[in-house]
């Protein structure tokens, strides 16, 4: 496996930094792991719509939150666009907000599932996550939990990553060589 994580703030290129690079590989699987485009919320269709208009053509797209289900699958190149939907959106569909102890065990599992299919894995792989250290501090516990599990889940997977790069201003920081956090 030939694992990149591409990390930074909203807004910060991290997505268009992903794609530019596997541009050249033969066979990408982009695995979109946000909400499904209704319709209802206009802002969300537009950012769909930039994300979709931007892919090229060739690319299988993935709209999905089994990304451990890809990853073992795989035997191309995969890119997750991103975990920090991913894991708001399996919290989201069990219904877990208000029982953070269970979201946090639920979002363990998942993550201890994800970890175990990428080290299995023989495909090159990019995650696209948020860093959640360049935002505010949430005002709300839930706020606070979700910036607490995807800062660890981050933290667990560029541990294991081949490369790390940070996306901030639309510049690219390559962090592979920088010492890991223990």
């Amino acid at each position: 496996m030939a694992l990149t994580l591409v990390t930074g703030g909203a807004r910060s290129g991290k997505s268009r930094h992903a794609e530019g690079l596997v541009a050249d590989d033969a066979a990408v699987t982009y695995v979109a792991t946000g909400q499904s485009d209704d319709g209802s919320d206009p802002e969300w269709t537009q950012r769909v719509a930039a994300h979709r208009a931007r892919r090229p053509s060739g690319w299988t797209v993935l709209e999905t939150r089994d990304v451990a289900g890809v990853v073992r699958a795989a035997s191309g190149t995969v890119v997750v666009d991103c975990l920090g939907t991913w894991l708001t959106g399996l919290v989201d569909d069990a219904g877990l907000w208000a029982d953070l102890p269970a979201a946090g065990r639920l979002v363990h599992t998942a993550g201890d599932i994800l970890g175990d299919a990428l080290d299995a894995s023989t495909a090159r792989i990019v995650l696209v996550t948020n860093e959640v250290g360049l935002a505010p501090v949430a005002t709300t516990a839930s706020g606070r939990w979700f910036q607490d599990e995807l800062g660890g889940l981050n933290a667990r997977l560029a541990a294991v990553a081949d490369h790390v790069h940070l996306v901030v201003v639309g510049r690219v920081l390559d962090l592979s060589l920088a010492p890991v956090v223990r």
